[in-house]
């Protein structure tokens, strides 16, 4: 949550703080794209070598440098700082989902619950924890941008009639003069923010450091000096092999749509119509109430899943976003219908904590053997969706930015119910051949399946003392 204070406050704000050249833009797809390269080569092989706790401390280091750079902002000081920051991600975030999923195995052995709504739990509580930092972040930087000195004449001015047009789904960084109307705050607030912003990063690794359990509570330390565990040139590979696995391939479009649908509501919305018609001090009040929203879903669907099923709670995702998709394409933003950018970040933010939690939930469930490989797959294909959005977010108007998304949501939607329909044969044909001693020694003399690993979590996990 610390950590996330500074970064979600930082990138919040790129695209109307730093929109000259559309650097701020380009500075977190430099960060995507980095986290796509890490995601294939860095996490297991990283985590296999400092264990899931040191790999976190590492990695989050990573994040001070571009938080430093705010302070001279140029393409030679934030580009590189976001590629290490980008490299360094991946790794922390493949090491949170393995600590996640671990613990909650055997929170789930010990409580004898099914594992998969536990873990779907675990990672409810953690999006709330991570989206509370949304809050932090975006209260700090509107505490401080509204305490200056704001040019009320030059605000005036920018929400003339004129310029509000240009707002919304006719925004166009090139070709309208829509960017005109976007203020970067005086250079002494910004230093204080992101003075602020690092001092937290540090705090967090700190915590992280001295607080946080080892996994080799849990075994950690036997899985590693293992004969059976992969070894160097083998470990780097098992993210690209995981690629080979039909639910994998499957889940690829939906994965892409949530670094997209991210990059959007961070980015796009911010400026397209927060910063354009409300002014660059109201991005942070606007953006807490996805935040609070995003946190509290979280952790209500995190507990919902187990009473409902994951499906109903994945067709109200799909549904709330393409809902709004369609107002963000006919709603003119204007200053005097400020609740109108309330709701809609509001209900975004139910619709996001759906695809955190569930989606990293269903990753958890169908690749428990190779969760590195998983996790290090699915946030390779979320930072796909975040680079996609970003590279194209200087080139398109916010109207074709929509049309995209929608198509993506809907493709998402089709490969992940095809998986939910092919998971929901095999379980029934396990069961078959778990009643029927004739069907399992025919199913023994069969391949190995990998790509949807039997529900084998007893044998994966060792508890050593608690």
């Amino acid at each position: 949550m610390v950590q996330f204070t500074a970064f979600q406050g930082t990138a919040n704000l790129q695209s109307s703080i730093n929109a000259s050249d559309g650097l701020g833009t380009v500075s977190l797809s430099a960060i995507y794209a980095a986290l796509v390269l890490s995601c294939i080569f860095v996490p297991t092989f990283l985590i296999k070598r400092l264990t899931v706790k040191w790999t976190l401390c590492l990695s989050m280091l990573c994040y001070a440098p571009y938080i430093g750079s705010q302070f001279y902002p140029r393409f030679y000081t934030l580009v590189p700082a976001g590629v290490l920051l980008g490299l360094g991600a991946a790794p922390m975030w493949a090491a949170k989902a393995t600590y996640l999923t671990q613990v909650g195995g055997v929170y789930a052995k010990l409580t004898d619950e099914p594992a998969d709504a536990i873990v779907v739990r675990f990672f409810g509580f953690f999006f709330l924890a991570w989206q509370t930092a949304e809050l932090w972040g975006n209260l700090i930087s509107s505490l401080v941008l509204s305490e200056g000195d704001l040019d009320a004449s030059s605000f005036n001015a920018s929400t003339t009639s004129a310029k509000v047009s240009k707002c919304g789904a006719n925004f166009c960084i090139i070709g309208n003069g829509a960017h005109e109307s976007l203020h970067r705050p005086p250079d002494s607030e910004i230093y204080e923010i992101s003075a602020i912003y690092l001092t937290c990063v540090l705090v967090a690794v700190l915590i992280v450091a001295l607080f946080v359990d080892p996994l080799s509570r849990y075994g950690e330390k036997q899985r590693r000096n293992d004969s059976s565990e992969l070894s160097g040139i083998q470990l780097l590979s098992a993210t690209a092999y995981q690629l080979k696995k039909p639910y994998q391939q499957l889940l690829i479009p939906i994965t892409v749509w949530i670094g997209m649908e991210q990059a959007f509501i961070g980015a796009e919305f911010t400026q397209a119509y927060i910063s354009c018609a409300l002014g660059v001090h109201r991005v942070g009040y606007v953006m807490i109430c996805f935040g609070v929203v995003n946190a509290g879903c979280s952790l209500l669907f995190g507990s919902v899943m187990k009473f409902v099923g994951r499906q109903p709670l994945m067709a109200l995702g799909a549904v709330v976003h393409a809902a709004l998709i369609g107002v963000l394409l006919i709603w003119r933003p204007h200053p005097d219908s400020s609740y109108v950018f309330y709701t809609v970040s509001g209900l975004w933010g139910v619709g996001d904590a759906v695809w955190q939690t569930q989606v990293n939930g269903l990753y958890g469930t169908l690749f428990r053997r190779n969760k590195e490989a998983a996790f290090s797959n699915y946030r390779l294909w979320e930072s796909a969706g975040f680079v996609v959005a970003y590279a194209y977010s200087t080139h398109l108007c916010a109207r074709m930015k929509l049309y995209v998304m929608l198509n993506v949501l809907i493709i998402g939607s089709i490969g992940y119910i095809i998986v939910e329909l092919l998971h929901r044969r095999k379980q029934k044909r396990l069961k078959a051949i778990a009643e029927d001693p004739k069907a399992a020694q025919a199913e023994a003399n069969q391949p190995e399946e990998t790509d949807d690993e039997k529900d084998d979590i007893d044998d994966d996990i060792i508890i050593t003392h608690l």
